[in-house]
């Protein structure tokens, strides 16, 4: 491969990003060329890794092929933390199912993982650096930040990753500090993730000179809508996504019941994963590394795309159909999903540790039927008992003992 400049470095770490803040930290970095510059992704083991997890993991692909060190923190002590979403316990093992589900993502979009770093946070965060200083390491840095960070602030920097809940616990105000305070121990350059973590990321810039720590760089990356009308796609949402493991038919099942309506391309979820997801995709499989996507068609010639901006064109021109595009985007993903899966199905391990993270839900339980009184010929009658000699006992005899009662009637 031949010798990258700094601006090519540059383009190829800030290409298809929404934003980027403080990108002179890396410029400055890249040109000095000195070292590798050092980026950290951080996802918290919760739900199921589901397909947009793609549009991350096909950014870390260009930012290895510019030369950078990538970590990728396995945050499980922020998945804890992120309003109990799990017990602890179950978030331990999540660690294990998500680095399974994050190398063969990468693996199966052609990425050599052999220059990836995994890292646990509960391997540094719940512990001091100097066994005979309790005053240094992480978690007294962790109290330091919290002399300087309003619970306001806090709250407003989690706004948007944090679940959100009448009666946040205090967990939720040490979420994002914690993020905040990960940069400086993970010794990185730039933490990349999505847009909806732009309120952390400003947090992390104003607090960390605070104590003493230098600022970072932050790269985000766009959010793809859902599969369904509005939102994002998100593992608390079945319908708004698909999970890497998902069988063939559940895949053309959700894709064919899709938001896609015909010549609208904002909000359009089968459209954005084609931008974010297939076409980048495409590319990093292709021995060219040209990004492109066929689309065939019942009475006409297949339509060839190698740009979004076409596919987009011809889409609002209604030239390209949902009924066109859908099966094509279904059988391109299904190529994708289809090493994954295979990795999956062969790895005792990856099975394994699934079953201990994600437990099936207990059957529910069967309502017992409530006994009937059957000795009763009208509603609130006592319980009785009919004896062998055909008397009867109990709470409503009497009421019951019709003869008798009018036997006691006459002789009175």
């Amino acid at each position: 491969m031949a010798t990258q400049t700094a601006d090519q470095k540059m383009a190829l770490i800030t290409s298809n990003l929404q934003e980027v803040l403080n990108p002179e930290i890396i410029q400055e970095i890249l040109t000095k060329n000195e070292r590798p510059l050092k980026i950290y992704w951080g996802t918290a083991t919760t739900g199921k890794p589901h397909c947009g997890y793609f549009v991350p993991m096909l950014k870390i692909a260009q930012f290895l092929a510019a030369g950078c060190e990538v970590t990728v923190l396995l945050a499980d002590v922020h998945g804890f933390l992120d309003n109990l979403k799990a017990p602890i316990e179950l978030v331990k093992e999540r660690v294990g199912y998500y680095r399974f589900a994050v190398t063969e993502i990468l693996k199966a979009v052609n990425v050599d993982v052999s220059r990836l770093k995994f890292v646990t946070g509960s391997d540094y965060q719940t512990r001091g650096s100097d066994p005979k200083d309790p005053f240094k390491g992480y978690p007294f840095d962790l109290l330091r930040l919290s002399t300087c960070v309003s619970g306001h602030d806090a709250t407003k920097a989690g706004s948007e990753v944090v679940k959100q809940v009448d009666a946040p616990p205090l967990s939720s105000q040490i979420y994002p500090v914690m993020q905040a305070l990960d940069e400086e121990y993970l010794d990185v350059d730039a933490q990349f993730g999505g847009v909806d973590q732009r309120k952390i990321f400003t947090l992390a810039v104003e607090v960390l000179p605070r104590i003493g720590y230098r600022k970072r760089a932050h790269l985000m990356n766009p959010l793809i809508p859902g599969l369904q009308e509005g939102g994002k796609m998100s593992s608390s949402d079945p319908d708004s996504k698909i999970d890497i493991l998902d069988s063939p038919e559940i895949v053309r099942k959700k894709l064919k019941k899709a938001f896609c309506p015909p010549k609208q391309v904002e909000g359009n979820g089968v459209v954005s994963f084609v931008e974010h997801v297939l076409l980048p995709a495409s590319a990093l499989r292709s021995p060219e590394s040209t990004p492109s996507i066929s689309i065939p068609r019942r009475d006409a010639e297949p339509l060839v795309y190698t740009s979004i901006d076409k596919l987009k064109a011809d889409y609002l021109a209604d030239v390209l159909q949902p009924q066109a595009l859908k099966p094509a985007v279904t059988e391109a993903l299904l190529e994708i999903l289809a090493p994954i899966r295979t990795a999956y199905e062969a790895s005792e391990e990856w099975q394994a540790v699934e079953k201990r993270g994600y437990p099936p839900p207990p059957a529910p339980e069967k309502k017992k039927k409530k006994e009937k009184n059957l000795g009763s010929r009208f509603p609130g009658a006592g319980a009785v008992e009919a004896k062998p000699d055909g008397h009867v006992e109990g709470e409503g005899a009497l009421e019951m003992s019709v003869g008798r009662v009018k036997e006691a009637n006459g002789s009175a």
